[in-house]
């Protein structure tokens, strides 16, 4: 017959000779009573139900060499009760890491008693190479830089869906969460797409192509009417308040745009991708370049790679960069809000009218008749 609980020495003595001042047994009961739990070959509801709670309270009254010793015992063992790991996470200093770097699975309760003390051990959770989704949903959850940096260094764990597009989005302000990013192998293009200021040039090269297949798959709205003669006339007047301020309406985003960006060095590039989604010749654009900043204008290497960067992203993909890194949504249809809209059109809102409205004009005036004559 399998032993049990009931099978377990009778140790209520021992816990009364604990309360003794001058006899201290509570190490002994922990520790007699964690080798009986781990050695048990049958842990019903019961069992672990009785050992979570005599563990429970002895455990944060221990010293530390004891706790130690059962926190290497109980935290690899996949049988341990949550609630026994969070005690023992709590608890701070060796015994915390040891729960941090053994235990099968790390769950909130876990992660919060780990990280209760204040001490910097969430780079430590999030360096774990077996982290689940749900971890890592609530590790990227507490907005902390870094444990973001160690998620994203991190290439042992999957970072897909919700979990790789909130790192991507706060990457779009951090240049080395974006780069280490950009660095992992199992990034597709189209994923990295808000980050491609960042990316290197074979990067850049990769998700423009993702990104000129996908806008292949549906039409682009035209460009704003004049807009190279509107923008090569601020340019030329020196005027980069009025340059930026129409080429932000022009393509209905927000005023200060080429701010997105946290390194300076990286706004012309921006600034490029939004030449082209407003539809500049490249003759204009390369006006631009040499008029509006002295600094770029006297670099011909500067200049040289915005020609390229031009040049290689057509303008339905670079309105779709644009859209990714600024993360906004880009209207479908260009220029003023009363434009004119077709009646014919599938989606087109047709005006009300009056019955009388409706009722089909003569065909052609009614001419005056001419009186008969009878003899």
């Amino acid at each position: 017959m399998s032993p049990s609980v009931d099978d377990v020495p009778d140790l209520s003595g021992l816990i009364e000779l604990s309360r003794l001042d001058n006899l201290d047994l509570k190490p002994v009961i922990l520790r007699v009573q964690t080798d009986l739990f781990l050695s048990a070959s049958v842990r019903d509801r019961k069992t672990i139900a009785a050992f979570e709670s005599l563990a429970g309270g002895l455990i944060p009254i221990v010293d530390d060499e004891t706790a130690e010793i059962v926190a290497r015992k109980l935290a690899p063992f996949a049988d341990t009760p949550p609630g026994i790991l969070a005690i023992l996470a709590s608890r701070g200093g060796t015994t915390r890491d040891i729960v941090v770097g053994a235990a099968p699975t790390l769950t909130p309760a876990v992660i919060d008693a780990a990280l209760a003390d204040g001490t910097d051990i969430a780079t430590a959770i999030a360096g774990r190479h077996d982290l689940t989704r749900s971890v890592i949903a609530e590790m990227i959850a507490r907005d902390d830089p870094a444990i973001d940096q160690a998620l994203a260094d991190n290439w042992h764990i999957a970072l897909q869906g919700e979990n790789l597009a909130r790192l991507v989005g706060r990457g779009r302000r951090s240049p080395d969460l974006a780069r280490a990013i950009l660095a992992r192998v199992d990034l597709s293009p189209a994923d990295a797409a808000p980050l491609f200021l960042f990316a290197d040039p074979a990067r850049r090269e990769a998700i423009g192509q993702a990104m000129i297949a996908t806008a292949a798959l549906r039409p682009c709205p035209p460009p704003p009417r004049e807009a190279g003669a509107v923008l090569t006339g601020f340019s030329g007047r020196g005027d980069i308040a009025g340059f930026v301020a129409s080429l932000a309406e022009m393509l209905s985003l927000p005023k200060g745009f080429l701010a997105a960006t946290p390194d300076p060095s990286l706004r012309y590039e921006l600034l490029t991708l939004a030449l082209r989604t407003a539809g500049l010749h490249e003759e204009e654009a390369v006006y631009v370049f040499l008029t509006l900043n002295e600094t770029v204008a006297r670099s011909v290497d500067r200049v040289f790679d915005l020609v390229k960067l031009f040049r290689t992203i057509p303008r339905a993909a670079a309105r779709d960069l644009l859209a990714a890194i600024l993360d906004v949504t880009l209207p479908e249809r260009m220029g003023a809000a009363n434009a004119h809209q077709p009646y014919n059109a599938p989606d087109a809102v047709r005006p009300r009218t009056s019955p009388a409205a409706t009722e089909r004009p003569p065909l052609r005036t009614t001419l005056p008749g001419r009186q008969r004559l009878t003899s």
